[in-house]
């Protein structure tokens, strides 16, 4: 017999494909399912590679945006930097641009160690960036700052020399987010490197993330929502680190991205930019006006689908895909989303 609770959940299912602008991470475009319920909609989009115990953290944090309650609002507003994937130096140089002219980042988080390319391709794409910015900075212009993303891409050996070679074009890194592929590996570069190492796939794949924050193989932490398990238990870890943190999002919509900005309200400490300015790497969204930054900020908010551009993304996914991630969803309740949202959920 089916769980009346899941029944719930899967009643208020709908499907949603968001084509990117860009090719990021290795796909063309995001999808999954919003969940709607009496408090708001919840988005379940776990990426394609991730196993069930894994989808399971995702889905119990679409529950809790849509049964539960998020904590109370610290700011009304939070600093978000813009994001620049794995293009050419020419595309770097106009993305940087066009965030700085529209949304007032100050702040650039690059990706590098992408597969196939070269040290050399992330120098010549972060000097781009570097130099778009002096060429359009005026007085009183903020500080810029720029971070880079390698997703465990480098070995130890590799990434210290990158960081290195990359602190030197960028005129100073803010920090390296996840140069290695596991604590060791973090706490390995951080003795032979001066720039702050962050973690990020350290913390959200790891099956005890609060033991992973409080290993010190790191100076910051990086820390999404949906990957564990909502916003009350990512507060709970985030109160648990003993370093700064920094919050980011999981190239979710605009309703997803709600739950990275609702963590970020609540934290007492934000020192660092948020990476919630992920709006810019869609084409379309499952709302008529993307959420994107203002002069630097993105206003705390829930933030609802709207009935055209929902329907559109819907149309966007096949029926076959539609029954994939329904399965998934069931799978990933089995999985443990069932214990970790307990009796939530209402009929």
């Amino acid at each position: 017999m089916t769980d009346p609770r899941l029944a719930a959940v899967l009643a208020n299912c709908t499907p949603f494909a968001n084509p990117l602008v860009t090719k990021f991470r290795g796909v063309t475009h995001r999808e999954g399912l919003l969940i709607s319920g009496p408090n708001g909609t919840g988005e379940f989009a776990p990426f394609l590679e991730y196993d069930d115990a894994t989808a399971s953290a995702w889905l119990a944090s679409a529950i809790e945006a849509a049964w539960g309650q998020w904590p109370t609002a610290q700011r009304s507003e939070v600093p978000v930097n813009a994001i620049i994937p794995a293009v050419g130096p020419d595309q770097a140089a106009a993305m940087t641009e066009r965030a700085f002219r529209r949304s007032g980042s100050t702040t650039v988080k690059v990706k590098v160690a992408e597969r196939g390319q070269s040290l050399d391709d992330d120098l010549a794409r972060v000097q781009a960036i570097r130099s778009t910015h002096q060429r359009l900075a005026g007085p009183g212009t903020a500080p810029f700052r720029v971070r880079v993303d390698a997703n465990c891409g480098w070995t130890v050996d590799q990434a210290v020399t990158a960081i290195r070679e990359l602190d030197v074009v960028a005129g100073g890194l803010e920090y390296v987010e996840q140069p290695g592929s596991t604590l060791e590996d973090l706490a390995q570069i951080r003795t032979q490197v001066h720039v702050p190492i962050a973690a990020d796939e350290s913390i959200r794949t790891a099956r005890d993330p609060i033991a992973a924050v409080t290993s010190g193989a790191a100076d910051i932490i990086v820390v999404k929502v949906p990957p564990l398990g909502g916003v009350n238990r990512a507060l709970q870890i985030c109160e648990s680190a003993a370093v700064p943190v920094v919050v980011s999002g999981a190239m979710d919509s605009s309703v997803g991205l709600a739950s990275g900005v609702a963590l970020a309200a609540a934290l007492p400490q934000l020192p660092y930019a948020c990476g919630l300015g992920t709006g810019a790497l869609l084409a379309a969204d499952v709302v008529d006006s993307p959420v994107v930054p203002v002069a630097g900020v993105l206003p705390v908010a829930r933030v609802e689908p709207t009935a055209c551009a929902l329907a559109a993304a819907s149309e966007r996914m096949d029926q076959s895909t539609r029954d994939w991630w329904t399965r998934r969803l069931e799978r990933a309740w089995e999985a443990g989303a069932s214990e970790l949202v307990g009796s939530m959920v209402t009929a």
